[in-house]
């Protein structure tokens, strides 16, 4: 499941914001400027994180997603699958450039299982420059450069078929 979902990650398709396929509730989910994992929480018991892959790669591992980054040569990536009370909800695809990786971000390094919200959220220093929302087939995402005391990072995040955000559709 992880790999095929992480393909899907790396095919979506951008949208402008003014696309008539946003609509309210999708608009809702995929512009959500707090964590994802507190917004999850409200729809489960528990958030869990499984690790995919967490290592340095090079330039020639980020493509696409090197435009919205320093030109650095290696980058921290982290891809995992966070789970609703066991149910895969959505995959995850973090690339740090090395150059953000100094002082109290060397913590991204050291997440493991625990959720990037749970981490990003508590800091003082984050900000956000965007958020693009994506779809590849039935599926939608959404793409977020954030920052950490000014230094860049990139998420990339697939709501995986179970996911609450297709409930709300749905009830829509």
């Amino acid at each position: 499941m992880s790999h095929e979902a992480l393909r899907q990650l790396r095919a979506l398709h951008w949208l402008p914001a003014s696309s008539p396929l946003l609509s309210a509730p999708l608009i809702d989910w995929l512009m959500e400027e707090d964590s994802m994992t507190r917004r999850f929480e409200q729809h489960c018991r528990q958030v869990t994180v499984e690790l995919i892959r967490e290592d340095f790669i090079g330039i020639d591992e980020v493509t696409d997603e090197a435009a919205f980054l320093p030109a650095d040569q290696r980058f921290w990536l982290r891809e995992i699958v966070l789970c609703g009370d066991g149910e895969p909800w959505l995959i995850g695809r973090t690339v740090v450039p090395e150059s953000t990786l100094n002082g109290p971000e060397l913590m991204l390094q050291q997440l493991g299982t625990r959720p990037l919200g749970r981490y990003l959220f508590s800091s003082s220093t984050l900000s956000r420059d965007f958020i693009d929302a994506g779809q590849v087939g039935d599926l939608w995402g959404r793409r977020s450069r954030l920052r950490l005391s000014g230094k860049p990072l990139l998420l990339t995040e697939l709501f995986l078929p179970a996911s609450p955000l297709y409930r709300t559709l749905d009830q829509g």
